[in-house]
This record gives C-alpha cells, structure tokens and sequence, in this order.
C-alpha cells in the first residue's frame, strides 16, 4: 500500500513538474513592442507610431509562436502613421481582432512586468523622436529585460527609444555595439531636419554606438551583443527575423 502511495506521490510530482515547465515556457514566449504617444511633429503635422514597423515584425514573431504585448508612454490607444492597408501585412495586423484590441489598449510602463518578456522591440514614426528618448520608465523595462539575457530592438526612429538607455553599470546600452536607425540623409529626404528635436544618426553616434548604414530606403539591420537595430521602415520584416534568430 505505502508503495503504491509513493508511485502516485512520484506521479503526482512529476505531472505538476511537467505542467509547471510547460507553463513557464508558455509564459516566457512573450515580446513587449513599445509604440510613441505622440501625435504632432513641431510643424503641427499629425504623426505617432509607423504601421509597417509593427505589422511586419508582428507577423515574423507571431508566426514563429510568440505573443506580442503594447506598451506606450501614455498607455491606451497610440496615434498610427504610415496607414497603409494596401500592404497586405499592414491589413493583415489591422484587421486582427485580438491585436487590435492589444495596441488600442496599450499597456502604461506600469503595467509592465519585465520579467515576463523576452524580448522589446521598439517601434519607429516621428512621434517616436518626442516622448521615447525621455521615458525613463521604458528605458528601466528594456535595462531589465536586456540584463536578464533578452534582446532590444529597435527599427528607424525607433532607436530614438534607446539612445539614452542605461544598464545597472551606468554605461549606454549602445555604448561599443554596433548600431543604425534612421539616417541624416533619409531626415533630409523627408525635409525634417529642422523639424525633429535631435537627429538621430548623430545622438546614436554621441553615446557610443558604432553606427552603420546603407544609402536611403535601402535595408539595412544591424545585430550585436543582443541589439538589434533596423534603419528605415524598409528594414522592419529583416529586424523581425534577426530578432527571432537571437531567440532561438
């Protein structure tokens, strides 16, 4: 009887062992993607987060059986840019249930619990280059999760979220790693120049990231030591993948 007693303790503990692995890693297979609140550029322009620069990635490491969280300065429902539903994959995010729902409702840093991701990714829109820099709430979620062993990223303005970021040494996370975003020439394209508060090739460049990059609206993504960092929105899909290549 005692013997039979032990088999279904041994039983017992192995099942919930099992169970409790199982759930963990269901639990860990989380990435927080971090969209802008702001909605007017200095010249009055509408702007916010880039569309393609969450569907794309979004569809990568969905795909690959992540699941995505929303977090934003503000939290609630983050202004969009770039509203392009001819592109398939633009349409495809947009017209999801479930993810709609989650970027409408997107989590204040608060809300946020670092330990239950994986990895950030931080998407790119102008808005990004006004409340990103300076949300030092969203700065100590990537620290944590970039010391716990997870991934940063980051795609065209979207770095503008991790210049000023920095790790329990007191040093820049960019600082000796290589890195791109959005470059000078593209701002000029775009005729922002004067309109952006910094530019971005050039703070990148000030707190020690070794910046690359390709001429303008080509691909371009860079990875090091756990960063990976994409320079326009023609790179969002690549910084995806390279993001899903460190994961796994």
């Amino acid at each position: 009887m005692k013997t039979k007693i032990n088999s279904l303790l041994l039983c017992l503990l192995v099942s919930v062992s099992a169970f409790s692995q199982q759930n963990s890693k269901h639990m860990k297979k989380k990435i927080l993607f971090v969209v802008t609140s702001h909605d007017k550029k200095a010249n009055g322009d509408a702007t916010g987060y880039y569309l393609s620069e969450v569907a794309h990635p979004w569809k990568v490491l969905t795909e690959a059986g992540y699941e995505i969280d929303f977090v934003s300065p503000k939290g609630g429902t983050p202004p969009v840019d770039g509203f392009d539903l001819k592109d398939p994959v633009n349409k495809e995010f947009w017209e999801n249930e479930l993810y709609q729902n989650k970027i409408s409702n997107s989590m204040k840093p608060s809300d946020v619990t670092p330990s239950d991701y994986l990895a950030i990714y931080y998407a790119g829109g102008h808005g990004a280059m006004w409340d990103l820099p300076n949300d030092t709430a969203i700065a100590e979620i990537a620290a944590n999760i970039y010391e716990a062993n997870g991934v940063v990223g980051a795609v065209c303005h979207g770095p503008a979220g991790i210049v000023n970021i920095k790790l329990s040494d007191g040093k820049y996370l960019i600082d000796g790693k290589k890195v791109n975003g959005f470059t000078n020439e593209e701002e000029e394209l775009v005729g922002l120049t004067k309109v952006v508060p910094f530019l971005l090739e050039d703070q990148l460049k000030e707190h020690g990231g070794i910046y690359e990059k390709s001429e303008p609206w080509q691909v371009h993504v860079v990875s090091d030591q756990r960063l990976v960092t994409g320079q326009n929105p023609q790179s969002a899909t690549e910084v995806g993948e390279a993001i899903l290549e460190i994961l796994k």
